[in-house]
C-alpha cells in the first residue's frame, strides 16, 4: 500500500509561530480579567480551540463555565489571531515546508492541512502564504468543520474523503504535538510524525510514541521515500 495523502498540522509545522498563538490566548483570558501563564497553554497547543479554553477554565476553577464564556474567550481569541496574521510581517512559511510540498506533488502526493484553529483564521494564513495559488496544498480542514477537533480523527477523515482514499495505511500524519501525534494514531495513518519545529521539543514528544521524530520537514522525504505512489 503506497502513501498517497500527507496531512500536516499549520502552525509549528508548516507555518512559522514565535509564541503568538500562546500569547494571543493569554491576551483573551486577560481581557475577561483571567491570568494565564503561556506555560499553561503551551501543552494545549493542537487542540480544537474552544476545547482548550474550556480545559484552561477548569484548571483556573472558574466557578460557572457557560458555553457563552467559552464562546466569548474563543472570539477574542480569534479576533487576536486574525489581526496578527494580517498584519504581522513575521507570517512565513517553516524552512523546507514548501519545497518539500512541492516534492510530494511532484510525486503524485497530495498535500493536506488541518488545524486546531477556526476555519476563518486557517483561510487568513493560508491566503496569506499563496499556497493554494502556488498549487502546493489540495485540502485545509478546520476543527469547526468536523464534530471534534484533535486527537480524534475527524479532520484527517474528511480529507481522505475528498481524496477518494479507503484506507487509512495510504495517509502520513505530520505535527508537532502530543494531539497532532494521536490524531495520526486514532486514524490509524500509515505513519503519525512529530517534529520539533513547534510547540514541543523531542523529550516532550517522545512519550507519545510517535512513529518517527524529525527536526525539519527536509528529514520526511527519506522517510516516505519506499512509499511513494
Amino acid at each position: 500500500m503506497q502513501v498517497s495523502l500527507i496531512v500536516f498540522d499549520m502552525a509549528g509545522t508548516t507555518v512559522t509561530d514565535k509564541g503568538a498563538v500562546a500569547q494571543a490566548f493569554v491576551q483573551a483570558f486577560k481581557d475577561l480579567n483571567h491570568t494565564v501563564a503561556v506555560t499553561e497553554v503551551n501543552p494545549l497547543m493542537g487542540y480544537k480551540k474552544n476545547e482548550a479554553i474550556r480545559i484552561i477554565l477548569e484548571r483556573l476553577e472558574v466557578a460557572d463555565i457557560t458555553p457563552a464564556l467559552i464562546d466569548d474567550i474563543h472570539s477574542r481569541f480569534v479576533n487576536h489571531m486574525l489581526n496578527y496574521y494580517r498584519t504581522s510581517p513575521d507570517i512565513q512559511a517553516l524552512p523546507e515546508a514548501e519545497t518539500v510540498m512541492q516534492h510530494l506533488k511532484s510525486k503524485g502526493i497530495q498535500v493536506g492541512l488541518d488545524t486546531g484553529f477556526s476555519k476563518d483564521i486557517a483561510d487568513v494564513i493560508v491566503d496569506r502564504l499563496g499556497w493554494k495559488q502556488k498549487g502546493l496544498i489540495d485540502y485545509v480542514v478546520a476543527s469547526d468543520e468536523v464534530p471534534a477537533g484533535r486527537p480524534h480523527p475527524y479532520m484527517i477523515r474528511k480529507m481522505m474523503e475528498a481524496a477518494g482514499i479507503t484506507d487509512p495505511l495510504q495517509v502520513v500524519k505530520v505535527g508537532d504535538t502530543e494531539v497532532d501525534i494521536n490524531e495520526g494514531k486514532n486514524a490509524g495513518c500509515r505513519y503519525s510524525i512529530g517534529v520539533t519545529t513547534g510547540a514541543f521539543t523531542r523529550e516532550e514528544l517522545m512519550p507519545y510514541e510517535p512513529s518517527h521524530i524529525i527536526d525539519n520537514l527536509q528529514e520526511l522525504l527519506p522517510i516516505l521515500e519506499p512509499n511513494y505512489v
